[in-house]
């Protein structure tokens, strides 16, 4: 790097030379060299990025209507922060998403790009602090201790949304496929072992029913993450704000963002608690526990194809074995149950962090967000692939379904009340031991007529409650 290309600030510690090029200053290099953890920059996470421009912003419009800020550098830096929003400038958005110092690195990156951008939307060059600072100016009425935890709320807010939708998506896809199945018969199970009849549709139903419940309890979770302490400042004090700040920036950012935001009742209180966040956290472990059950059955039910359960076929996606010819595997069903036990570890971590949090402050806000933000992203992306590469391709074995339920014992719970709970016994009791089905010997023993099992064992009637007389004995 030679001499033209850069530039010099200083901070607290000194002067450094930046990059002439870049929209970051001194504090974000110094967070660069000190935070070398995951390698994974906050512009991994957009949402958050975005949040923090929409924070900034309204912050500029705040401080501008109390006029503390004059309408050229609050122009500036509302100008600069739309561009973020749109998109730009977010590869300058550099510090590791792991940090101490409770998110400081994460606003202050914040502040330098808005700034310099602001220089240059002001003609000015970067790095001239005297005419757009970014703490006298864009961080002005504000403390990393209301900026982080706000933005990375905002971010959550955004991610439950997007994960909602596909969330949604993957529901009707198997909504669709109990539609489809919704004659097909087959034999349930409890403990692995033959149970009674179903149909393959009320199977996929539960698994539309159990999205659309999460789906609600995300929504419920997400009415949390909308109290904000944005104007709390460094404890909740709200020392260096104007006494009007706090409920101005609040409209601000809620008319930028459309939500419905709320101004903590205690702001010192709200500045030190992280519950919120573990709510949400729990909620998104519960997501994925569910769907990683649906994707259980799925791998237990298209077993085989010949030696294991084999009632469906999911879609061949790729080959399955580097050695065996021929095998598929259910990749899709296993990469969404791997998401789900990195849901619950991130639980796990946003639980401990939340627990470590002493005194005003929670400093560990940064593992508690990235923790966040990797369940929502890796759960919307999930829940997109299973849809479109595995459910929407499901097909059943319907002449096997329809043979086992035939040739299983467990059908003969359904005759309970035609030949009473006695007589089925003995006819389960003999099926095991000689092989017959229940259907041969049910006629065999002239139980009942062909014509009364043939009804008794349609899938409309087995697979409903429906009254008949007691059994004579």
């Amino acid at each position: 790097m030679n001499q033209q290309s850069l530039r010099y600030e200083h901070d607290l510690l000194g002067e450094r030379a930046v990059p002439g090029h870049a929209y970051y200053g001194v504090q974000t290099l110094r967070a660069l060299e000190n935070f070398r953890i995951t390698g994974t920059p906050i512009s991994n996470y957009p949402d958050l990025v975005n949040a923090l421009a929409c924070v900034k912003q309204a912050a500029a419009l705040a401080n501008n209507e109390l006029k503390l800020l004059d309408d050229e550098k609050a122009q500036a830096i509302v100008k600069a922060c739309g561009e973020i929003r749109e998109g730009s400038l977010h590869e300058e958005f550099v510090v590791d998403v792991i940090q101490g110092g409770a998110g400081t690195s994460t606003n202050m990156n914040a502040n330098e790009v808005i700034a310099n951008r602001g220089l240059e939307l002001m003609g000015r060059g970067k790095g001239q602090y005297q005419h757009l600072h970014p703490v006298e100016h864009v961080n002005m009425s504000q403390s990393t201790n209301d900026v982080y935890p706000t933005a990375v709320k905002v971010a959550v807010h955004l991610g439950i949304h997007r994960l909602t939708f596909e969330m949604a998506e993957l529901r009707a896809a198997f909504a669709e496929k109990a539609a489809e199945f919704a004659g097909v018969l087959k034999l349930g199970r409890t403990q692995l072992q033959d149970a009674v009849p179903m149909t393959l549709g009320q199977e996929f139903s539960t698994y539309a029913v159990m999205l659309e419940e999460d789906e609600q309890r995300l929504k419920e979770a997400c009415l949390l993450i909308h109290e904000i302490n944005l104007g709390a400042t460094a404890i909740g004090t709200g020392i260096t704000a104007h006494p009007d700040y706090a409920p101005l920036v609040r409209r601000k950012l809620a008319d930028i963002t459309g939500i419905e935001l709320v101004t903590a009742g205690n702001l010192v209180e709200a500045t030190q608690d992280a519950g919120a966040f573990v709510q949400v956290s729990g909620v998104l472990k519960r997501v994925a526990v569910k769907l990683s059950k649906s994707c259980n059955d799925l791998r237990l039910l298209s077993s085989g194809p010949r030696a294991g359960l084999g009632e469906i076929n999911l879609p061949a996606v790729q080959a399955g074995s580097s050695i065996m010819p021929g095998k598929i595997n259910p990749v899709i069903p296993e990469v969404v149950n791997q998401i789900a036990f990195e849901v619950i570890g991130n639980d796990v971590t946003v639980s401990f962090a939340a627990e470590a949090g002493q005194l005003q402050l929670n400093a560990f806000e940064p593992i508690i967000a990235h923790s966040l933000f990797k369940s929502l992203m890796h759960l919307r992306n999930g829940c997109a692939m299973l849809r479109e590469r595995c459910v929407r391709g499901i097909t059943a074995n319907r002449e096997h379904l329809r043979a086992l339920v035939e040739n299983s014992i467990g059908i003969v719970t359904a005759l309970n009340p035609y030949i009473g709970y006695e007589r089925a016994t003995q006819v389960a009791q003999e099926a095991h031991a000689t092989g017959k089905s229940v259907y041969e010997l049910v006629l065999e023993k002239k139980l009942l007529s062909k014509a009364e099992l043939d009804e008794i064992l349609k899938p409309e009637v087995l697979t409903r409650s429906r009254y008949v007389p007691p059994a004579r004995g």
